[in-house]
């Protein structure tokens, strides 16, 4: 069975206070694949509480997104809706990867319940990189693919950059 992963796709990301042109440019191509897609699909909400100044991440990177229960925090509309007729699973995580996406990602390959995983989203240097090679290190021996027209950098350059990292990796970018 072939997954798609879409990574951190939610308002916040998209529209909100860490928005940017590309990933509302990339948006409508994520929806045509999200809503063709034939397999199984899994979502990652990036979820933060009202102590995020707290945490390193806050301090580093001090603009709050992605606050459990706010409009940032969820999924835009139309995948929302996508999300729902797919009955795609989501996974909240509190940082850029999810080690429980992974493990789970691992189990299911070492039991023959799944032959490749194609990721999504955003963001490409940050949370779409940090999946994709912590799913590479979990299972080395699945292909594991990303869609570069379906993912958005911070950055066009670091975008890139983090394509460039992922195949290094020996993901396979499609571009």
């Amino acid at each position: 069975m072939r997954y798609l992963i879409i990574i951190d796709v939610q308002n916040d990301f998209v529209s909100g206070s860490l928005g940017t042109a590309e990933a509302r440019q990339m948006l409508p191509a994520l929806l045509k694949k999200a809503s063709e897609f034939e397999g199984r699909i899994i979502m990652t909400k990036d979820t933060h509480g009202d102590d995020y100044l707290d945490t390193q991440e806050g301090r580093k990177l001090p603009v709050p997104h992605c606050v459990k229960g706010t409009a940032g925090w969820e999924f835009p509309e139309e995948l929302e809706k996508i999300q729902k007729e797919k009955q795609a699973e989501i996974y909240e995580k509190n940082c850029f990867g999810s080690r429980e996406l992974a493990e789970d990602i691992r189990r299911l390959y070492e039991e023959g319940k799944i032959d490749s995983v194609e990721l999504t989203g955003l963001c490409t240097d940050i949370c779409v990189v940090s999946n994709a090679l912590l799913i590479k290190a979990a299972a080395p021996e699945l292909p594991v693919s990303v869609d570069a027209s379906c993912c958005a950098g911070v950055t066009p350059q670091k975008h890139e950059a983090a394509l460039e990292v992922m195949e290094s990796c020996q993901v396979t970018i499609e571009r």
